[in-house]
């Protein structure tokens, strides 16, 4: 039998059916005039950069950080990477370009590229449950640990059929630990742990005070289930939310796959 926690994240893998799902997507060359009153918030893995079999495989395809610096020009400044990936990841990743960004689920934030971080919302996880966590990953050869510090995330794409163990070891854990101030996110091919009280909308929203954000109606694109937490408040801020690789329900509209939000984002800069 399932556990809770495996039926969650199957629970929220599913996606709105065909015919109940948007179909929009933005037009660039309506959008290119107002440039200057929109911030633009993406994600990154799944949704600017192709998926892979390991998180340390993600690459940035040629003319996208050119695309993103070009676009932060144009817009002031008011471009920002919304992840679950840390900063110093962010910043590998990328190298050397650098860009301001939500991290951690929410955990902190950078609105000056000169500086590591502006705020960080969330302490390390606790190193016990780290421990006990980590250990998890020795179920199967091909589950994956990386320790965000704010976060630890179990990556099952190279072992598939260990989803279900992974789960119900993790519902062990929370049983064990009922007071641990914790929240499981599910994803693809990816059991993260985290402190509860911060998301990517929280993040987002607080984001969202500050210059050279404050004022704008946001764009946001993402692709997972931990982005539907941002496609829930866009409402809220007169903005607009797009799904990647799935027609996910309360978005605007739907990209097929990363190379058409990096096709978008370019045509943006130039809608010829």
């Amino acid at each position: 039998m399932k556990s809770e926690l495996a039926e969650m994240a199957l629970d929220q893998k599913r996606t709105m059916p065909d015919d109940e799902a948007p179909d929009a997507v933005p037009v660039p060359h309506a959008l290119v005039p107002h440039l200057n009153e929109t911030a633009i918030l993406l994600d990154i893995d799944g949704t600017l950069l192709d998926l892979m079999p390991t998180p340390r495989e993600v690459w940035v395809p040629p003319g996208l950080s050119d695309t993103l610096n070009r676009l932060t020009e144009r817009t002031s400044g008011a471009l920002a990477l919304v992840s679950g990936r840390s900063l110093n990841d962010i910043d590998l990743i990328f190298a050397p370009d650098v860009f301001r960004a939500v991290a951690g689920h929410g955990a902190e934030m950078r609105l000056s590229i000169d500086n590591e971080a502006d705020d960080v919302h969330a302490p390390p996880l606790d190193k016990e449950l780290k421990r006990r966590l980590a250990a998890i990953a020795k179920l199967s050869p091909g589950i994956l640990l990386e320790d965000k510090g704010y976060s630890l995330a179990l990556h099952y794409r190279l072992a598939p059929h260990a989803e279900k163990a992974i789960y119900e070891s993790v519902s062990v854990i929370r049983a064990d630990l009922p007071n641990a101030p914790i929240e499981v996110l599910p994803g693809k091919f990816v059991c993260e742990i985290k402190h509860s009280g911060f998301t990517k909308a929280t993040g987002v929203r607080e984001l969202m005070k500050r210059e050279p954000f404050k004022g704008r109606r946001p764009i946001f694109i993402g692709d997972d289930v931990t982005d539907e937490t941002v496609f829930a408040i866009m409402p809220d801020m007169n903005g607009l939310a797009f799904s990647v690789g799935r027609r996910a329900m309360g978005v605007n509209g739907h990209f097929d796959a990363p190379s058409d939000v990096r096709a978008f984002l370019a045509r943006l800069l130039d809608p010829r």
